[in-house]
């Protein structure tokens, strides 16, 4: 039976989950535990798996096969999960869409292959092929600053052939896109993919945001999208969002994101480990300026719940 678009709604806060390590790069089972757990109880919405924050293109096949299954047990249905299919060859991110239906994942994300920098067309024919194996519904996504190419008119028309694409995380930070896929896309639901613009997002009808952040500041994100999106009181979603555009800036202006996002969750009470090659850790420097962002930021936010 196929799959309808509708049968999938993104709602909430989708936290793209970073994959903890131990000092020798393996995979930390114990800490990535205690994450999953964490980000449940703190009451986000969803749970991407395979995302650039996970670090996906650092991993091999068989590590993300794993990773999906083990990510998948430990949610045990509380919250949607969402697997990631990024690839460079189409023939592997069809492999991860079936694995992802296999164990029964309720959507799958579908990036621009990196690298190749492919037409629109092509981008198309690309995640069609996935969306024909899996039969699950799909939040593309699109992500020029790393795959170097939009999802261009071209390909968002050509995906009107399938209803299982249902949903676009946008992280091209071109406001003039989000107007375009608002006023000309509207079947798909927006989801914020770039967090200095989630207020704008929600603003222009976004429901969900998959943000790295969510990993060490659950709190912080849900706020704005309950002020925003459930109480539509852009008054305080303003305010929480001038108390979160420090950590914004460091997260998608300091050229570290992943790194900054792992040390995050380490100061959160996580063992996120490093992040593999060829990334590096921050430094003593950096540490500072994001522990003390981020407190400023979890105080500011609470003052202003507080005032209500």
């Amino acid at each position: 039976m196929k799959v309808k678009a509708l049968d999938m709604l993104f709602e909430g806060i989708y936290t793209p989950l970073v994959t903890p390590y131990k000092s020798d790069f393996s995979l930390n089972e114990s800490a990535l535990d205690d994450i999953v757990n964490a980000l449940i109880d703190a009451g986000i919405h969803g749970i991407v798996v395979a995302g650039t924050t996970g670090e996906y293109y650092a991993q091999t096949l068989q590590e993300r096969l794993a990773l999906m299954c083990q990510v998948k047990d430990l949610i045990a249905g509380r919250v949607p999960l969402v697997v990631g299919t990024g690839a460079i060859r189409t023939e592997d991110s069809i492999v991860f869409a079936k694995r992802a239906r296999d164990i029964g994942a309720d959507a799958i994300l579908i990036a621009t292959p990196p690298y190749a920098c492919p037409t629109g067309y092509e981008i198309a024919h690309h995640a069609l092929a996935i969306d024909q194996a899996a039969n699950l519904p799909v939040l593309l996504y699109n992500y020029p600053g790393r795959m170097s190419v939009n999802m261009d008119a071209t390909c968002l028309d050509l995906l009107a052939q399938s209803p299982n694409f249902c949903a676009i995380k946008e992280s091209s930070g071109d406001i003039d896109r989000l107007h375009m896929l608002a006023c000309h896309y509207p079947r798909l639901q927006l989801s914020c993919g770039m967090d200095d613009q989630a207020l704008e997002f929600f603003a222009w009808g976004a429901k969900s945001w998959v943000c790295a952040g969510s990993n060490f500041a659950p709190e912080g994100h849900i706020a704005l999208y309950n002020a925003c999106v459930v109480d539509g009181d852009f008054a305080r979603g303003r305010q929480i969002m001038s108390a979160m555009m420090p950590l914004m800036r460091v997260l998608e202006q300091g050229g570290k994101f992943i790194q900054n996002v792992k040390h995050g969750v380490t100061l959160r009470g996580f063992e996120a480990g490093p992040p593999r090659k060829p990334l590096c850790s921050l430094d003593d420097e950096e540490e500072h300026e994001l522990a003390d962002v981020i407190q400023k930021m979890n105080v500011a936010i609470k003052n202003i719940e507080e005032r209500g």
